[in-house]
């Protein structure tokens, strides 16, 4: 079916320059979600729990399709689960993002139908270094691989036919691949292609000698069981992925669990979508639009900018539900002009960190629109603390200025608003907060800046430039049309009489300022 025959325009990706943005409805939708937990996809179970997503702000949800329950008994669909998935979702105004729950998820195969968990001869298993099987198909079956492109194929098709109105907006494929507690699988077929030359289509992929066998070309020990694994996963989600974009064309991705520090492979899900992998995972895996990280560790801005470096746009669809998930968000649309960012078991968030991810949300919901308009454009930063306890202002570079921005992560005494507490007192609560700004460049010498807990001086870029001032700092919003309205003229104290702008720490702020040059 063409794209003519669907009620509305089918959701695409817009690549602009290393980023890309996500069209729904013929606009930029930048995804303000939350992935659902694996459990959490029924009808009975959501009933009493929308409201709280609809307090969150969110406009799409994260949200599994399993294959043990749409194909129950092989070549009978019972759609059942994800219609009401599709109806409660638009009946409260929001978006999926469709997760397949196929072959593997988390490495296992502990969604597969009965039909196939309990007919090993038919649908074989990965096997460990003693042979051993193991709780996961093996890639190297083609019935295992085309078992599940026709079901996916069949979800595809059923949504072409179900959802005209695409309230399903992108698709994962599978979920978190990787083998464990080896490296590579063991099993007869997998020995047997070992041994074998490297694929030659992937040894130009990567620039490699042709005709080398695997430990020739990608070198002794688990670097190259892991690169082994990682094509022939690739291989059998490129066959998927083709199976589904030919019944219905949606934007689709797959993601990663990431590596522990220090850990080797078969210690962590080996052979995922991961940066170091991303070249063997595109030249497998071409129908995918992009690999995705599932980011767990605080080391957030560095696992976003690892992903955006080996060539994807962002789109994180798995994060620790923490307070530091609201600045987190942020900086995920300003540091690399994010398609989303979505939390994990967002149903269960609750305290201090919904109160906060629920008050980032309603930022980004005013900036979408500047957003949008800035992505792969250069205009936009995202501010993270790039180290616990920094030492020094983090400086960065924006619009010919430089950016030197300071953090804070406690809530100051009732000092005059806006001063730094110089005094050295200690702070009238020891509460953690997440600290973190988005900056987008709305002119020559202009900005807007939203978040927490930051405080930005600006500088010239460049020795000899002059001195920047403060022109005008407003504290507001924007309104449903996008024009912005201010709340108040922050010039006084709440700059340091001119020196800065600052983000509170406790809670988000939106703020517009104009600078000038001075000798």
């Amino acid at each position: 079916m063409t794209a003519d025959a669907h009620a509305t325009p089918l959701p695409r990706l817009e690549t602009i320059g290393s980023a890309a943005r996500l069209i729904v409805d013929d606009a930029p939708f930048l995804i303000r979600g939350g992935e659902l937990g694996n459990s959490a996809a029924h009808r009975g179970y959501l009933a009493e729990r929308w409201e709280k997503l609809e307090r969150l702000g969110l406009n799409a949800i994260v949200a599994p399709a399993y294959w043990e329950l749409v194909e129950p008994r092989e070549g009978v669909f019972d759609w059942t689960s994800v219609d009401e998935l599709i109806e409660d979702a638009a009946a409260h105004g929001m978006r999926i993002v469709l997760l397949w729950f196929g072959s593997w998820k988390n490495s296992m195969s502990c969604y597969a139908p009965a039909w196939v968990k309990t007919d090993s001869a038919r649908f074989p298993r990965s096997r460990d270094a003693r042979g051993r099987a193991l709780e996961i198909l093996t890639p190297f079956s083609d019935e295992n691989r085309d078992a599940d492109a026709r079901a996916f194929a069949a979800l595809m098709a059923h949504l072409r036919d179900a959802d005209p109105q695409h309230t399903v907006v992108m698709v994962q494929v599978e979920n978190e691949i990787g083998m464990i507690p080896d490296a590579r699988d063991h099993c007869e077929a997998a020995n047997e292609a070992f041994a074998a030359p490297v694929p030659a289509d992937l040894t130009a992929a990567v620039g490699r000698p042709d005709g080398g066998t695997w430990r020739e070309v990608f070198g002794d020990g688990p670097a190259a069981s892991e690169a082994f694994m990682a094509w022939h996963f690739a291989r059998y989600v490129e066959a998927v992925t083709a199976a589904g974009r030919a019944q219905l064309d949606l934007p689709m991705y797959t993601n990663a669990a990431l590596i522990r520090k220090d850990y080797e492979p078969g210690q962590y899900p080996s052979a995922g979508p991961l940066p170091h992998l991303a070249e063997i995972w595109r030249a497998g895996a071409p129908s995918l639009d992009f690999l995705a990280p599932d980011i767990y560790f605080p080391e957030f801005a560095e696992w976003t900018a690892r992903y955006v470096d080996s060539g994807n746009p962002l789109f994180v669809p798995e994060a620790l539900r923490s307070t530091d998930a609201a600045v987190n968000a942020l900086y995920a649309f300003g540091a690399h002009g994010a398609i989303g960012f979505s939390a994990f078991g967002i149903e269960q968030i609750e305290g201090h960190a919904e109160q906060l991810l629920a008050e980032s949300y309603d930022v980004l919901r005013q900036l979408s629109p500047l957003i949008a308009e800035n992505v792969g454009r250069g205009t936009m930063l995202g501010l993270l603390p790039p180290v616990e306890h920094p030492r020094a202002a983090h400086r960065a570079r924006l619009g010919g200025l430089l950016l030197n921005a300071t953090y804070e992560r406690t809530v100051a005494p009732g000092l005059a608003d806006g001063v730094i507490n110089e005094s050295g007192d200690r702070p009238a609560d020891l509460t953690r907060l997440p600290a973190g700004a988005i900056v987008i460049q709305t002119g020559p010498d202009e900005f807007v800046a939203a978040g927490m807990g930051t405080t930005i001086v600006f500088d010239p870029a460049e020795e000899g430039d002059g001195e920047v001032g403060i022109l005008s700092c407003d504290e507001g919003g924007f309104d449903a049309d996008g024009r912005w309205v201010t709340h108040r003229r922050l010039n006084g104290d709440e700059t340091h009489q001119g020196r800065h702008l600052r983000l509170v720490p406790g809670r988000f702020t939106i703020q517009r300022i104009a600078l000038y040059r001075y000798r």
